[in-house]
């Protein structure tokens, strides 16, 4: 809801909109598709996995939220093009566009293979950019896209993950440089969420003392809550957020300032 009637309240709702989501098969992408239902968006679920996206279609469809699921491998342009040929054949449109989707390995330097290395820009930069192109030909002005990067955008963690963290870092120049394109153009703002640490399935598999320490350098003194990252996805989505574009929102307890 936008215009003189709208309180400040309405603007953080997600009525009437729709919403594409990849990475929606799990972790932050499931959290992430609940909020925006529950803000009262209807949702797009795109993901590798279709039994993934198909629990969590279940899960927003109880909600109350039209659901569509559609299948993807974001590296590949065809496929990103087809998701959102799909998502405007059902809704008629496309008006926010999460890039949720991301890959990780932690392999030294020196032994990083270029098919790794290669593997992971495909899917978190490469990917983002493809759905972002392909929503970007459609949306309407008012549309808005939310990238996922990371706090290894801006800081170092412990592990070594150059292949993950270059991946994020190039997806903030990319964040700039489409609000720049596409804002007063196309009226799309573009701007980034940098996630500190969060207990996914991606995180599932550290070594406990090595999440200690993490969590031990937020200034919180804890891992962050899912519900607490969504939150600002669902900001930035809103018109809550209509007066920001190309900016990176750091939500990580203070992870980056200790």
């Amino acid at each position: 809801m936008t215009g003189r009637g709208a309180t400040v309240v309405d603007r953080f709702r997600l009525d009437g909109r729709v919403v594409l989501l990849t990475g929606a098969s799990s972790g932050l992408g499931v959290s992430c598709a609940v909020g925006c239902a529950e803000a009262g968006a209807d949702l797009v679920l795109a993901a590798r996995s279709a039994d993934g996206i198909a629990r969590t279609a279940e899960l927003v469809g109880s909600l109350g939220a039209s659901v569509l699921t559609v299948p993807t491998d974001v590296s590949d342009p065809d496929q990103a093009d087809a998701a959102v040929a799909a998502a405007v054949e059902r809704f008629g449109r496309v008006d926010v566009l999460v890039n949720n989707a991301g890959v990780s390995t932690a392999r030294p330097a020196t032994r990083e293979r270029p098919d790794e290395f290669r593997g992971v820009l495909a899917v978190n930069l490469e990917g983002a950019y493809w759905m972002a192109q392909a929503c970007g030909r459609v949306m309407s002005p008012g549309s808005a896209i939310v990238n996922v990067s990371s706090v290894l955008a801006l800081t170092t963690a412990g592990l070594p993950q150059a292949a993950y963290s270059a991946s994020k870092a190039a997806l903030l120049g990319l964040t700039r440089d489409l609000a720049r394109q596409w804002g007063a153009r196309k009226g799309i703002r573009v701007n980034a969420v940098a996630p500190g640490y969060f207990a996914t399935d991606m995180t599932s598999e550290y070594d406990p003392s090595y999440v200690e320490q993490l969590v031990g350098r937020t200034v919180l003194g804890r891992a962050g809550d899912p519900v607490e990252l969504t939150a600002a996805v669902v900001w930035l989505a809103s018109d809550a957020a209509s007066y920001v574009s190309g900016q990176t929102i750091v939500v990580d307890g203070g992870l980056t300032i200790a």
